[in-house]
């Protein structure tokens, strides 16, 4: 454990030295202590007992209840994307009503659309039964949608971005048990299909001969392991949580291209006081064979590496973390702040501890189901030369 952190701060503190807007981290950790320090005055406890019964707290009752029957709206932005609309259905249940000792499961539902023309339809699960004996974890995605490339490794601008339109529809699931107390073991497939990939004709996919420009179906099976001590899956207060996950595209399958991923992800949750959570976050991804350059590596997104668009950086391996600050600030609100760090490289031996991207931001909680403990959150995320990406999304990023 000492190693994680270690690991994590290091590479924290060695982007954190290395970035010139210092000036923009520095007005955010003024924000985050002022509002820590009214966090210690608000938190009294005869305060909240006098105002148990108040209209707020019967209002926000009614709305929790509403929250579960109808979808929302949700808005996001970045840089690359555009103005993000959509509806998200989110929901909480136990499997067994009998079953006090499984976790509760997770179904969520996504659909958004884009000012650039981009189609995102999504349907998330985690599902625990029998005691947190089985867990299935898995979604099915389709997207219709251009995407931005600066091109292939970490040393790309901005400069040089292309704009490729491509159709996708992914299925990916994995089935674990578990074997002896909080250790899970299973197998994943993943059934991908890419169509109606276009490119300019001078872009460096065809210029470079980059694998995957045809696009194409892929079948793959998989295996994944993980230790899982947390004590809410979905906004935890303590505990630690390592999962790996492998998947192989081989020839008996008829894949066009012949490949295989690795994803490791660790994390560890500290409440030494009230509320309060630090969490902190490692991951590493690899990929071997003839990777097609969708299925690379990716870096950014809404939960690693905030306000970094998903992909606009890629290769064959990604090293990232961060560590984040949670806090409650008045009944159902509460505020969080991050700092992360990470890069991609062509192979392990390549990376060096130049050319880490950094990643800062905070964002807004508010708690959507107090009998699950589960937050709807909205971060906004930056990074040096204007990076920023605006998210609204159900349950922590990590």
């Amino acid at each position: 454990m000492t190693f994680f952190i270690s690991f994590v701060s290091f590479f924290l503190i060695h982007s954190f030295y290395n970035f010139k807007g210092m000036r923009n981290i520095v007005w955010f950790v003024l924000v985050i202590c002022f509002f820590s320090n009214k966090i210690f005055a608000s938190n009294d406890s005869t305060a909240v007992a006098t105002d148990s019964l108040s209209k707020f707290d019967k209002t926000n009752q009614k709305m929790e209840a509403l929250f579960k029957v109808i979808p929302v709206p949700i808005f996001s932005y970045t840089t690359e994307a555009g103005y993000i609309f959509g509806l998200a259905k989110f929901n909480m249940i136990d499997l067994d009503k009998r079953d006090t000792v499984s976790s509760a499961s997770k179904i969520s539902e996504v659909a958004t659309f884009s000012t650039e023309g981009q189609v995102n339809i999504s349907v998330s699960t985690e599902l625990a039964w029998n005691k947190d004996k089985y867990l299935v974890m898995g979604y099915i995605n389709y997207k219709q949608q251009p995407e931005y490339i600066l091109g292939i490794g970490n040393d790309v601008s901005i400069d040089n971005a292309e704009k490729i339109t491509l159709t996708r529809l992914k299925f990916v699931n994995y089935g674990l048990v578990q074997v002896i107390e909080n250790l899970y073991v299973g197998i994943g497939v993943d059934l991908t299909n890419y169509t109606n990939i276009e490119k300019d004709s001078t872009s460096f996919l065809i210029r470079d001969s980059i694998t995957g420009v045809e696009g194409g179906t892929s079948t793959g099976i998989g295996f994944s392991a993980a230790y899982d001590t947390r004590d809410n899956r979905y906004n935890p207060y303590k505990g630690m949580y390592c999962i790996l996950k492998t998947m192989t595209f081989p020839s008996f399958m008829g894949n066009p291209y012949l490949f295989s991923s690795y994803d490791f992800d660790v994390r560890k949750y500290f409440n030494h006081w009230k509320d309060h959570v630090i969490a902190l976050q490692a991951t590493t991804s690899y990929r071997t064979g003839e990777v097609p350059f969708y299925e690379l590596a990716m870096l950014g997104g809404e939960d690693k590496m905030r306000g970094y668009y998903k992909g606009a950086l890629r290769d064959n391996v990604l090293v990232d973390c961060q560590v984040e600050y949670r806090m409650p600030v008045w009944k159902i609100f509460g505020i969080t702040g991050w700092i992360g760090t990470g890069r991609v490289a062509h192979s392990y031996s390549d990376l060096s501890l130049d050319g880490f991207w950094l990643s800062y931001g905070g964002g807004l909680r508010i708690k959507v189901d107090s009998a699950h403990n589960t937050n709807l959150r909205f971060d906004w995320g930056f990074g040096p030369g204007g990076v920023n990406g605006f998210y609204i999304n159900f349950a922590e990023a990590f």
